[in-house]
């Protein structure tokens, strides 16, 4: 098996923590914002927010080609700082929150899987990220 690597996506939402975490953490707003591509979406999400919780996002293409289950187990879960989980593969996941002057920046570090390109994945997940950061602005 090759060796994964760390890769670190991040961005900065203009929106203070808590509506931050809340939006991050709720499966109907994840399901408007959890996509890389226009072409494809999150018809469903289940999210159990504390340690030994799982979650689990169904990513689809929208005309039904291809689709996955993005899920995980999670490790450490810190009010408005810091959610880690674990992938049904081994690989872990760590997202960041920090709140300076009304403004939330979001850090997440993921090990890579194996099957694609590094870049392409953290342009993937960056892609996701700024996906989130419209979601965010734009919500009332």
């Amino acid at each position: 098996m090759a060796q994964s690597t760390k890769i670190t996506v991040e961005a900065t939402v203009n929106a203070p923590v808590a509506k931050v975490w809340e939006a991050w953490n709720t499966p109907a707003d994840i399901m408007q914002w959890n996509t890389a591509d226009p072409s494809w979406h999150t018809p469903n999400s289940e999210n159990d927010l504390r340690v030994g919780g799982k979650f689990r996002n169904r990513m689809e293409a929208k005309d039904g080609s291809f689709g996955f289950d993005f899920e995980g187990t999670y490790d450490r879960v810190e009010l408005h700082k810091e959610i880690a989980y674990t992938m049904p593969d081994g690989r872990t996941a760590t997202t960041l929150f920090s709140e300076q002057d009304g403004k939330t920046m979001v850090a997440t570090t993921f090990d890579s899987e194996t099957q694609n390109d590094p870049e392409f994945q953290k342009q993937g997940w960056q892609s996701i990220l700024n996906s989130f950061v419209k979601y965010v602005e734009s919500k009332p």
